[in-house]
Parts: structure tokens; sequence; C-alpha cells
């Protein structure tokens, strides 16, 4: 059967998530469905085990691949993944699956309608949120919404399905590539912000969706106490949002 779905799972230190089943949900999910599937785990130089403890559980899995990656963070891991994908159609979903595969089947309907990109959107009641979380997360979206995609919701949420060959072809001019630097930990930044206003300024329809979203994380090894990274990762993702329309209005994304 020909692949229609490819599933790109960015890995990075989630050996407890790995062990508590998330592969075996995604598979039993997707071998229900009457479509061509691949699911792509793309690991980020996990120093946990994540790599053997993949090994294990898909073995014997036609449908499943494992990459082993050097590390760079989540943006390098998830373009492993895409330029591994045979797929007609890529979703993008988080190891911890709190947003459960089987929303996917909310998404892929808009395709049929002319959209290009279907992102997930976990609004603002979000089961198992911290307060702190809630909080910085309005704070930044107010923020971007002031400058960047006005019309989109939710830019951050894991989950995000596009057409493949368009994807690609803008996932590799994302400054995240440009920079030198050495990266430590697990590099998440706002990265989905620059893809999804290059994706609006081509031209390509964008949908936004809700999606069932609860905190179901219990890897804890991404590096750094967990209240200190969110606030340090959210001054560094409030800067990007600034150098991006900064960028935009110099024309860096006019070529």
């Amino acid at each position: 059967m020909k692949t229609y779905l490819s599933v790109v799972i960015p890995c990075y230190n989630e050996k407890k998530n790995l062990e508590r089943g998330v592969l075996e949900e995604v598979e039993d999910f997707l071998s229900k469905k009457k479509l061509g599937f691949e699911v792509l785990i793309s690991d980020d130089g996990s120093t946990d085990g994540s790599r053997e403890e993949v090994k294990r559980r898909i073995a014997g899995k036609e449908n499943f691949k494992l990459l082993e990656n050097p590390h760079g963070g989540k943006p390098s891991a998830l373009f492993y993944g895409l330029k591994k994908a045979q797929g007609e159609m890529v979703l993008f979903t988080d190891m911890d699956q709190s947003t459960p595969i089987a929303e996917v089947d909310k998404l892929l309907p808009y395709f049929e309608n002319g959209y290009s990109v279907v992102i997930g959107s976990r609004g603002m009641g979000r089961k198992n949120f911290p307060l702190y979380r809630q909080i910085g997360s309005f704070v930044f979206r107010s923020f971007r919404q002031i400058f960047l995609l006005h019309s989109l919701g939710d830019t951050q949420c894991g989950f995000k399905a596009f057409k493949t060959e368009v994807v690609r072809d803008v996932f590799s001019k994302l400054s995240f590539f440009d920079k030198t630097e050495a990266v430590s930990g697990w590099r998440v930044t706002s990265y989905d912000v620059e893809l999804l206003f290059l994706l609006s300024k081509k031209g390509y329809k964008i949908a936004e969706v809700p999606v069932t979203w609860a905190d179901r994380d219990v890897a804890k090894g991404k590096g750094g106490h967990p209240l200190k990274k969110y606030f340090k990762e959210s001054k560094e993702m409030l800067l990007e949002v600034i150098r991006i329309k900064m960028n935009d209005l110099r024309g860096g994304y006019d070529s």
C-alpha cells in the first residue's frame, strides 16, 4: 500500500514515556486505519537509553523506523524525519502523546478542502497544565498576535499536519539552521512561529483545529529545572517573535 501518512516523532531522553507504551498506542490506532502509514522516531542524540528502548519496542514492525541523529534540538530532529518521510502527508506529534494520535482524524479531512497546513489547537483549558504555564501561554499568544499570525491562536502545539512537499520546501529555510553554536539540552525554540509565518507568507492555507490535550509527559531528562527552563525558553521565544518581525520588515523572507 502506498504511504499516505508519515508520522514524525522527535525523541530526546524519552525513555520514561516509551516505557509507558506510547509507541504501542500509536501502532494500535494506525494499524486499524485503512491507509498506508509509516512512523519515524527521530532521535536527537538521547543519553538515557531511549534509542535502545525504541529499538526493542519497534523490532519486527515494518512500519516503524528509528533515525539515529546527532544532537541538534527539536527542529533538527523534525527535519531529519521530514527528509526521510515518504508519505503524501506528514504529521508532527510529540512522544508524550499529550495530544493522542487519534486526534489526527480531526486534521486530515481539511486537506480535502484546499488546506496545505492543519495545526492542532489546545485552547486555554488544558488538563494538567500548571498555572504559570497557562499565564505564560496567554502572554506569549497575545504578544505574538500583535506582530505575527494574527488569526492563529495556538502556534506552539506539537500536533501539526502538512502536505509533505509543502513543509519540506519551507522547513530548511528556518533561521534555526543558520546558527553555528553547539546545542545544549532539548532546544525547542519558537520555530513553529517562523515555520507557520513562512507558510502563510507563501500563500498556503492554514486551518487551526481544536484537539484534546492533557499533559502526559513523564520524561524528566530533557535538561534543567522545569520552572527555570520554562522561563528561559519563554524569554527566548518572545525575542524570536521580534526577530522574525524585524527580519520580515527588512525583506529577509522575500526570496
